[in-house]
């Protein structure tokens, strides 16, 4: 039974407002990484650590979405999200403590893994395929939305009222969200089967999904580069900007929510380009290419760069390097078996998890061995232009085949 318009724009509002507020809350910290680290007394290089255990509970998290997804319904495992998301900021902000900030880092984690995977599973049964691109880009607008909030707002609460006040703003935020989400889940959540028996034992299912559909597993390889180089420019940016080139935190936010703008715009403009133009893969090869000039400018940047240049760079770097996953979930979706949407979204945001995982990693120890933030993003080009590559590549055996 095909849904009726209102229930697809419902369900698009409702998915992207709550992957802006779960996105927010993964970006809080590294919006404000300088102070909280003064405040644990540690280095700033270690949020990349953060960010790490952020992501591993999300790729858990991600693997065992289906079957809560078929269970409980979408908008109920969002909502599930949201709220496991502010107990994680609620922990950082009442127990100051590294330990505490781990846990309250895997808490975050564990609440953002299953919101793609749940708005997969909704938008795939109530988008048309010819509007697909443009209809997941818009809601995976809410990842650097959730960057652009993180940037303008989280700067500005912590002169205000310190770490804590900021950390329990969000919070609460996401608790809003769920409680407003609540009377959209009768229909929303109409397919939902309350009998489906759980199963958790084998979490490796997605994975061989993925694996088993040669598309699909080039696709995620393509998307461990990518979110490398995602988080890479949203965890360290404001850090970078401050320490390298003498930025305050508040002018240092307000660059990252600049680039999180060019992520919001850039995500729609690629999903339409695709949808109607270019073909999905193609428009990732792009990007791809552009990710690759947008590191190595970034590298290049000096204390006195024109203001006019840096805000440009971070636009197109922000349109690159977070608005490639609109188009790539879509057809992430697209290429799934049937009814298998959730599944196939979830082993392949295993995968590009790994990289967020991973990445800032890399980068921080990259960063500290060079005594510069510049050695990290220079390095990220490499990978990004090989994959813009192998995209044109694949796409000229397909055309050819």
């Amino acid at each position: 039974m095909t849904p009726r318009p209102t229930g697809a724009w419902t369900a698009l509002a409702i998915t992207l407002a709550v992957q802006a507020l779960v996105s927010m809350a993964v970006l809080t910290v590294p919006a404000m990484a300088p102070a909280m680290a003064q405040s644990l007394g540690v280095s700033a290089t270690l949020i990349g650590a953060y960010i790490a255990v952020v992501y591993s509970g999300a790729m858990i998290a991600s693997l065992m979405a289906g079957p809560l997804v078929v269970r409980f319904g979408a908008i109920r495992i969002s909502q599930l999200g949201l709220v496991v998301c502010a107990a994680g900021l609620a922990l950082l902000a009442l127990t100051p403590a590294l330990p505490a900030a781990f846990i309250g880092a895997f808490l975050i984690g564990v609440g953002y893994g299953p919101i793609t995977p749940a708005s997969s599973h909704l938008l795939a049964r109530t988008t048309p395929a010819h509007r697909a691109s443009l209809v997941f880009s818009i809601k995976q607008s809410g990842v650097p939305l959730g960057g652009v909030m993180a940037g303008a707002f989280v700067p500005a609460l912590l002169i205000a009222g310190g770490t804590e006040a900021a950390l329990l703003a969000v919070a609460a935020g996401n608790l809003v969200c769920a409680l407003i989400a609540e009377p959209m889940r009768p229909p929303l959540d109409a397919d939902r089967e309350p009998g489906r028996p759980l199963s958790f034992t084998s979490l490796v299912g997605p994975l061989r999904l993925v694996a088993s559909h040669a598309d699909l597993a080039r696709l995620a390889s393509y998307s461990f580069i990518f979110s490398a180089v995602q988080m890479c420019l949203a965890t360290y940016l404001v850090t970078y900007l401050h320490s390298a080139l003498g930025f305050g935190l508040v002018a240092a936010g307000a660059v990252l929510s600049t680039a999180q703008v060019g992520g919001v715009i850039g995500r729609i403009v690629w999903g339409y380009i695709a949808d109607r133009w270019l073909a999905p893969r193609l428009m990732l090869a792009v990007l791809a290419g552009l990710m690759a000039l947008c590191c190595g400018a970034t590298a290049a940047l000096q204390a006195g760069s024109p203001m006019p240049l840096l805000l440009a760079l971070m636009v197109v770097f922000g349109a690159s390097a977070t608005g490639w996953n609109g188009v790539y979930l879509a057809e992430v979706a697209r290429l799934a078996p049937a009814g298998h949407a959730s599944a196939a979204t979830g082993g392949s945001l295993a995968v590009t998890f790994l990289g967020v995982v991973l990445g800032p990693v890399l980068f921080g120890l990259l960063s500290g061995a060079f005594d510069s933030y510049r050695a990290g993003y220079l390095a990220l080009a490499l990978p990004a232009a090989w994959c813009g590559w192998q995209l044109v590549r694949h796409a000229r055996r397909v055309v050819t085949a």
